[in-house]
């Protein structure tokens, strides 16, 4: 390594470690703040409308996230840095899905919402193992096509399980004639509130870490044999 390499990678370790504390600290407020907005019901949307507060829940936290990582370097180095193992093993919990199939069985949430959204869930969290284990075998399994539309598939369910959210919370009558009377209300408030307005955000942005991870390590690997 020359001394260049050297000197960058001292810069990217301390940017890394200046941006770690503000990172947690902000989670931890985030939480905090989701669970004070559920018990004043603060998402709970006007009856027969979109669930604009929801979308606004998802919307706010990953926009910050964007913001943060092309305008804050010190947050760029955090999330290059970030050790892409632990990233991918959290995805492990979302097996916690089965919970969707589970209120549907109970007939809390509709099928059109619950079904797509617990099983793509579970198929994350499920495969996430493997995932960790090949990383932990070939680190730059990383930048493999396979981890990369793996954490796209994961962005993807989300995307799905948001808009089959909306479909089904009751403000599309035509929907709403095809569910019944379950809609996807409960969602709205605690304590399942806090899967949209922060689970799926956070895990949301893991994915992308990974991804952003994916690119850079991809580019400098390139860069390196040229």
């Amino acid at each position: 390594m020359n001394t260049k390499d050297e000197t960058m990678g001292s810069i990217h370790e301390q940017r890394y470690s200046s941006a770690r504390p503000a990172v947690f600290a902000a989670l931890g407020l985030w939480l905090g703040l989701v669970i004070f907005l559920g018990s004043q019901e603060a998402f709970v949307g006007s009856a027969g409308s979109p669930p604009l507060p929801i979308f606004l829940g998802v919307a706010i936290p990953m926009t910050v996230f964007f913001s943060a990582y092309f305008g804050w370097g010190a947050f760029r180095s955090f999330i290059l840095g970030a050790d892409i193992r632990l990233v991918a093993a959290i995805q492990g919990w979302r097996w916690a899905g089965l919970g969707f199939l589970t209120l549907y069985s109970y007939g809390i949430l509709p099928a059109l919402f619950a079904l797509p959204a617990g099983l793509g869930d579970m198929a994350i969290g499920f495969t996430a193992p493997w995932m960790v284990l090949k990383l932990i075998k070939r680190p730059l399994f990383a930048t493999d096509r396979q981890f990369v539309m793996w954490n796209i598939f994961g962005i993807v369910d989300f995307v799905v399980a948001l808009s089959m959210g909306t479909l089904c919370s009751g403000a599309f009558s035509g929907i709403t004639r095809l569910i019944g009377d379950v809609s996807t209300s409960p969602m709205a408030r605690l304590p399942l509130v806090l899967i949209p307005a922060f689970m799926v955000p956070f895990f949301m942005m893991l994915h992308f870490t990974a991804l952003f991870q994916a690119r850079h390590w991809g580019e400098k690997g390139f860069r390196e044999s040229c």
